[in-house]
């Protein structure tokens, strides 16, 4: 489970698939779903082993269940913090989050210069939090995961 606003792209393609020995991605985005190009332009990046699945928000909270370690390895991608607090609210309820880039205008929060995060979005983050969601910034696998929780905290207090 991640959240970047790139979606696929090379982090995911050259360090996330490998490390994770993924068979299959899964872009969870209302946008991309009805946007042929992009969709498109995703399917043509992925290597030919690597199965894509293209779906709305509302869709994939009804259609999937989360099953740590039964099926194929899977990186369930997120643009918004919000789209992935939505699916946990509808059910796909997951334990973990990997935060690794969010950019946002309306920036109230910089955790990592690749993390800025905006009032919803801490408020999404709060809620995963309370539902018992950990979450961690972390761009690629060789990084060491900084808990995302521990700098709201201090920047909060």
């Amino acid at each position: 489970m991640r959240v970047d606003n790139r979606l696929v792209h090379g982090q995911i393609l050259e360090a996330w698939i490998p490390f994770l020995r993924a068979s299959c991605i899964v872009v969870v985005d209302d946008q991309v779903v009805s946007d042929f190009f992009r969709e498109t332009v995703i399917r043509m990046a992925v290597p030919s082993g690597v199965r894509v699945i293209i779906c709305g928000v509302a869709e994939f909270a009804e259609t999937y269940q989360f099953n740590r370690g039964k099926g194929p390895k899977t990186i369930v991608l997120f643009s918004k913090i919000s789209d992935a607090w939505t699916v946990h609210r509808l059910g796909f309820l997951f334990d973990q989050l990997n935060i690794g880039n969010i950019y946002n205008e309306e920036c109230k929060l910089c955790c990592t210069p690749s993390v800025l995060l905006s009032d919803a979005d801490i408020h999404d983050i709060n809620s995963l939090r309370d539902a018992g969601v950990r979450i961690e910034l972390r761009r690629v696998p060789r990084e060491k995961p900084i808990d995302l929780f521990e700098i709201v905290r201090k920047m909060q207090s």
